[in-house]
């Protein structure tokens, strides 16, 4: 197992693709399995019970775009903190704006920036 990752299609049914990679060192092939994931129950089988390099991966698409991994030994937040709501990666997530330390200034989100 090389990665475990996922797209977002926000206007397609279904609206998440994961992707799974797979290689061979030993006969130098590479293989990626799809697998279509609806919005209304976006979960999935995991698959860090075959392989243990998947555990990490799952994690982070968990935390990243909000798909569910059945059977995952410890499904919980990787990157973002326990508290923060959301999962940035989904395309219908909010762009966020910076704050900044010059005198209370703020950066806007990127997409409503006037130049």
């Amino acid at each position: 197992m090389a990665s475990v990752t996922a797209t977002d299609w926000p206007a397609h049914e279904p609206r998440f693709w994961m992707a799974y990679e797979l290689a061979s060192w030993e006969h130098i092939h590479r293989l990626r399995v799809k697998v279509g994931v609806p919005e209304g129950d976006a979960r999935v089988p995991s698959v860090a019970p075959m392989f243990p390099t998947a555990d990490w991966h799952e994690r982070e698409t968990y935390d990243m775009f909000g798909i569910t991994f059945d059977g995952h030994p410890d499904l919980r937040r990787i990157l973002m903190p326990d508290d923060w709501v959301g999962h940035p990666l989904l395309k219908t997530e909010e762009l966020g704006g910076v704050d900044t330390a010059y005198r209370g200034a703020f950066m806007p989100p990127v997409d409503r920036r006037v130049t």
